[in-house]
């Protein structure tokens, strides 16, 4: 974990909320509309602060699941020739997900009081097994789901195909 922005009394709460985001420069810097990951940022950070306690915990080497900016950049190319998300990293040569979560986990043991119990923010199953496998348990998982548009439909289905739980997307952003 590179940063761990906690608001409120997280250390008292019984059952924080919590998002484990992995960092988009593209999404979140630069606007980009081919991924969720800026409007979910905002989106974790209004739920925090509505719910008055929670934490984010910022992956700053998660770029690209992982690979990249420079190597994203290069899989925005393959995916506009009509490869997967998933497929680019793979056409690369590269994991299709190479992230760990399980910093995360020790992060969050030491500011949780035991047992050591969350509400997760994430649509991402591996997230939650990480977290559980290294001594988190996530006593809920609360979807993400914002920022779809026609821009990135398809990403949206991609991830749906390797194992993110989103239900049924929205026609268009609401």
């Amino acid at each position: 974990v590179n940063s761990l922005l906690v608001y409120g009394p997280f250390e008292q709460t019984d059952v924080p909320l919590v998002r484990v985001h992995s960092c988009c420069i593209t999404g979140e810097t630069f606007g980009s509309m081919r991924c969720e990951c800026g409007p979910q940022l905002e989106e974790a950070f209004r739920r925090i602060i509505t719910e008055g306690c929670g934490a984010v915990a910022y992956m700053s080497s998660h770029e690209g699941r992982g690979i990249g900016l420079w190597a994203k950049g290069i899989t925005y190319i393959l995916q506009d020739m009509g490869r997967d998300t998933y497929d680019a990293n793979l056409e690369l040569g590269l994991p299709a997900d190479s992230r760990d979560f399980r910093d995360v986990a020790f992060v969050l043991k030491h500011f949780l009081r035991p047992p050591h119990r969350i509400r997760l923010m994430s649509n991402n199953p591996l997230k939650r097994k990480d977290l559980q496998d290294h001594g988190v348990e996530v006593q809920e998982l609360d979807q993400l789901v914002v920022g779809v548009s026609e821009f990135n439909k398809r990403y949206m289905e991609a991830k749906k195909i390797h194992g993110h739980r989103i239900g049924d997307l929205p026609a268009k952003e609401e």
